[in-house]
C-alpha cells in the first residue's frame, strides 16, 4: 500500500535548525521516507529533494535518513539521458536518486556511532543509484549503495572431475537463474543474459586462485541436478571444491554514484557494496574528496564487490583525493585517474580541426571550453608535438552536447600541416587533477591497484596493496586503443606496503609498479613520454613482500628514483612471471637504485636490464 506523503509545506514546518549554523536539518521521515519497507521510494525522495531545493535556494541543508533499508525500483525510476565516461552508451538511464543542480546539500544516514547502521540504497534491477550533476558543494555522508539480485552470479564449486570433464556449482540464493535450451541464463527485473567468463576466488583467503585471470566458465549444455545446483560440461582442475566464482558479462551500464560537471564534491563514509560498473564514475568534476569511502564486501557470503574499477575519475581537476578507504573484490582497478584524448579527424583550416572521441565508451560528454590549453601528441610514437589554446569549441556531428561524438575546436595559433593525418590525439590540460590516495587498502581484486596518468603531482602513500593480482600501480598513457591521457610528470610511491602481485597475468601487468605507456613505435621516439622537468617518478621507504622477481617495469620514462625500499623474498606461490629482472626499463633515463633492502641480495648485473 502506497504510503500517504506529507505536503511541502507541511515538511518544511517540521525541518530543524542546527546547533549555531544557517544549515536546516531535514527529517527524512516526515516526507514518508522510511526505510524497511520494502516499497519504492523513488517518488517520496524526488519530492523531498524538490522541495529542499525550492525552499533553501541553495543555501546549506542536509536530509537526514533513519538507518535501515530503503528501496527503489527501475518502473518508477526517474528516467535521464546520460553519456558516462568507460560505460555503456546505452540511454536512457533509470536513475533512483537525481541530484540536479543543488548546492550546499548533503544526503547523510544518521550516524550514532562506529556500529550505527548504514542508511542503504537498495536497487532492484538494472539501475543508477545516485546521480549528481552540475552541484557544488554537496556531500554523501554514511550511505550505502547495493541491490536484490547482482548482475554478477556467485557459484561454489561443489565436485570437480577433470577427467571426465564436468564440474558442479552451488548458486548463490541471491540470484535467479533459469536453465534454458542447455544454457544457464541469470536475470532480474529488467536484465538477463548468459554469463560470458569468471574470476574465481579462493574459497579460505579471499584472493584470486593464482594464475587463473578470467576463466572460461561452463554455462552451456548444463543439467540442473537439484535446485541451485548445475553440472556443467568444464574442465579446469584449479577450481577445486570451495572455489567461488564471480560469473559475469563485461557490461557496465552504470556506476554506483555518478558525478558530472560538479565542485567540491565530497563523500565520507559511503560504501558502495555493488554497481555495475564502477562503483564512482566522476567526469568534467573539479575537487573531489572520498574519505573512509568503500568499495567493499557488505558480509562474507560475497566474494566481489562492483563489475569494474572501484573508483574512476575522468577529465576532472582540481584535487582527487582518497584517503582510509577499502577497496576490495572488484572486477577491476581501485582507481582510475585519466583524461581522455581526442583524435584529429579533420583539419578545417589553419586554425580549425574536427576531434572526435575514439572509444565507443567515452563520448557524448563535456571535454573542454574556450580558453583551456591542449598540447597535441603523436600516437605513434606518444611525443608531444604542439601547444596551443582553444578559442572556441562546439560539437560538429550533433547540435548539442549530448552523444556528440566529434567537436569542431578553434585554437589561437596555426595549427601544424599533416594535424589531420590521422596520427594526432588532443590531450586538454586544464582538466587534470593532483591526486592524493592515501592510507588505503587495496585487496583481492581483478586486473589492477591503481592507475594514474596526470601531469600534476601525484602522492601514493601508506597504501595497503595486498594481493590485487596483477600489478599493483601502473602509470599508463594510451592514445591508440583506451585513448586515456596523458604523462605523468610528478609522482611520489612511498611507505606503503606491496604483497604478492602478479598472482595472475592482465594488461600492462610487467612489474609490481609499471610504467606502461602504449607506443607503438617505441624505436622512433626521440622523446620520453613520462617524467622529464627534474622530477619524474619517486620510489621510496615502500616494503614489497613478493614470490617472483619484477618489482618495477618502465618504459619511455626520465627520471626514475628507488631509494630506501625493502623487498621481502616469499614462497607464498610459484614464481612464473615472464619477467625475471627485478628491474626492466625500455627508453628509460636518469634512474637511481640505492640504499635499498633486498632479501638475499642485489645483483645489478642480473637483476637490472635496461633496453635503451
Amino acid at each position: 500500500m502506497k504510503k500517504i506523503l506529507f505536503s511541502a509545506c507541511a515538511s518544511l514546518a517540521l525541518c530543524l535548525a542546527s546547533c549555531g549554523t544557517s544549515e536546516k536539518i531535514y527529517n527524512a521521515r516526515d516526507f514518508g521516507i522510511v526505510p524497511g519497507t520494502g516499497e519504492d521510494m523513488t517518488e517520496e525522495f524526488a519530492e523531498a529533494i524538490a522541495a529542499i531545493k525550492a525552499e533553501r535556494k541553495g543555501a546549506p541543508a542536509v536530509l537526514l535518513l533513519e538507518g535501515g533499508d530503503y528501496d527503489f525500483y527501475p518502473d518508477s525510476a526517474n528516467v535521464r539521458e546520460y553519456y558516462i565516461s568507460n560505460h555503456d552508451q546505452d540511454n536512457p538511464k533509470k536513475v533512483a536518486i537525481v541530484l540536479e543542480g543543488m548546492k550546499n546539500f548533503t544526503l547523510k544516514g544518521f550516524d550514532k556511532g562506529m556500529s550505527a547502521r548504514r542508511a542503504d540504497l537498495y536497487m532492484n534491477g538494472r539501475m543508477l543509484p545516485v546521480a549528481m550533476i552540475g552541484c557544488e558543494n554537496c556531500k554523501l555522508d554514511f550511505i550505502g549503495i547495493d541491490t536484490r539480485s547482482p548482475q554478477i552470479t556467485q557459484v561454489e564449486v561443489l565436485e570437480n572431475n577433470p577427467e571426465e570433464g564436468f564440474i558442479s556449482y552451488r548458486i548463490s540464493p541471491e540470484s535467479n537463474y533459469r536453465v534454458e535450451d542447455g544454457r544457464l541464463v541469470v536475470y532480474g527485473a529488467n536484465w538477463e543474459f548468459v554469463p560470458q567468463a569468471g574470476i574465481a576466488f579462493d574459497g579460505a583467503t579471499r584472493h584470486l586462485v593464482y594464475r587463473t585471470s578470467d576463466i572460461w566458465v561452463g554455462v552451456n549444455d548444463v543439467k540442473e541436478a537439484s535446485p541451485r545446483v548445475i553440472v556443467a560440461p568444464w574442465r579446469d582442475p584449479r577450481l577445486v571444491p570451495g572455489t567461488f566464482i564471480a560469473l559475469r558479462s563485461y557490461a557496465r551500464p552504470t556506476p554506483g554514484i555518478f558525478v558530472s560537471e560538479c565542485r567540491n564534491t565530497s563523500f565520507e563514509s559511503v560504501s558502495v557494496y555493488y554497481a555495475e560498473g564502477m562503483g564512482l564514475l566522476a567526469q568534467a568534476s573539479e575537487n573531489i574528496t572520498l574519505e573512509r569511502f568503500r568499495v567493499s564486501r557488505r558480509d562474507n557470503s560475497r566474494y566481489f564487490t562492483t563489475q569494474a574499477d572501484a573508483t574512476h575519475f575522468s577529465g576532472c581537476k582540481g584535487l582527487i583525493k582518497s584517503v582510509n578507504g577499502i577497496y576490495e573484490g572488484m572486477m577491476d582497478d581501485a582507481i582510475n585517474v585519466h583524461g581522455t584524448y581526442l583524435r584529429v579527424t579533420q583539419r578545417l583550416d589553419d586554425n580549425t580541426l574536427v576531434g572526435r572521441y575514439m572509444h565507443g565508451q567515452a563520448y557524448g560528454f563535456y571535454w573542454g571550453g574556450a580558453g583551456d590549453s591542449v598540447q597535441f601528441v603523436r600516437s605513434d610514437v606518444m611525443e608531444i608535438t604542439e601547444g596551443n589554446r582553444i578559442v572556441e569549441i562546439v560539437p560538429h556531428d550533433k547540435s548539442e552536447l549530448a552523444g556528440c561524438k566529434e567537436f569542431r575546436i578553434k585554437f589561437e595559433k596555426a595549427l601544424p600541416a599533416d594535424i589531420a593525418n590521422g596520427n594526432y590525439g588532443i590531450e586538454n590540460l586544464e582538466w587534470t587533477p593532483e591526486v592524493i590516495f592515501s592510507g588505503n587498502t587495496i585487496r583481492n581484486n581483478r586486473a589492477r591497484g591503481a592507475l594514474f596518468s596526470t601531469p600534476k603531482h601525484t602522492l601514493v602513500e601508506k597504501n595497503l596493496f595486498d594481493h590485487t593480482s596483477g600489478t599493483a600501480i601502473l602509470l599508463c598513457g594510451d592514445c591508440n586503443g583506451w585513448f586515456e591521457t596523458g604523462a605523468c610528470r610528478d609522482v611520489v610511491i612511498r611507505d606503503n606496503r606491496f604483497v604478492n602481485a602478479l598472482t595472475n597475468m592482465f594488461q600492462f601487468t610487467n612489474g609490481i609498479i609499471s610504467i606502461y605507456p602504449e607506443i607503438p613505435d617505441l624505436a622512433s621516439q626521440k622523446k620520453y613520454f613520462h617524467g622529464g622537468n627534474g622530477k619524474g617518478v619517486v620510489i621510496e621507504n615502500n616494503t614489497f613482500e613478493t614470490f617472483d622477481a619484477p618489482i618495477v617495469y618502465a618504459k619511455s620514462l626520465d627520471g626514475l628514483r628507488f631509494v630506501g625500499n625493502k623487498v621481502l623474498q616469499n614462497n607464498d606461490f610459484e614464481p612464473f612471471h615472464w619477467n625475471t629482472h627485478r628491474f626492466l626499463f625500455e627508453k628509460v633515463t636518469n634512474v637511481t637504485i640505492e640504499n635499498n633492502d633486498f632479501e638475499g641480495g642485489f645483483d645489478k648485473e642480473k637483476d637490472v636490464k635496461n633496453n635503451n
